[in-house]
């Protein structure tokens, strides 16, 4: 790896730590994605992590705050856009007819997808409101 690119992943590794903290598995790898998604039963919630402000400044906080109901999702995983390539774009083609966009959230019920914050959703509103929309959708599709 050159002293470039080590130097990015070191400025890029405290937004992957903000959701590695709070319970999130990152996956890096294609394969990573195919097992984590590969499992049917319960619900996932994939978020698609960037290096943009409204990640950093409202959806990483947001999922944080939403985390904090008692009711959330089974399973918590993480690409990285621009970063983890391969993996971003395996977890992008199991959620088809939806435009990529990062950061986004998408939320997985038995193998399918049942609600997404797309970058529309989260640009421009506060982390507070993001983390209600979460906890609305937690409820609706998590709870037993």
């Amino acid at each position: 790896m050159s002293l470039e690119l080590d130097f990015y992943a070191m400025m890029v590794q405290p937004m992957r730590d903000e959701l590695t903290e709070i319970g999130f598995r990152e996956l890096r790898t294609a394969e990573e994605v195919d097992e984590a998604l590969g499992n049917k039963d319960g619900t996932t919630l994939v978020f698609v992590n960037s290096v943009c402000g409204c990640a950093g400044g409202i959806a990483r906080p947001a999922a944080g705050m939403a985390l904090q109901s008692e009711v959330h999702p089974d399973n918590l995983v993480t690409v990285f856009a621009g970063q983890d390539k391969d993996a971003t774009k395996r977890a992008r083609e199991q959620y088809i007819n939806m435009p990529p966009s990062s950061p986004s959230i998408f939320l997985f019920k038995n193998g399918e997808v049942v609600d997404a914050l797309h970058r529309s959703d989260i640009e421009g509103f506060d982390a507070d409101v993001v983390a209600a929309r979460l906890q609305e959708m937690f409820k609706q599709h998590c709870a037993a």
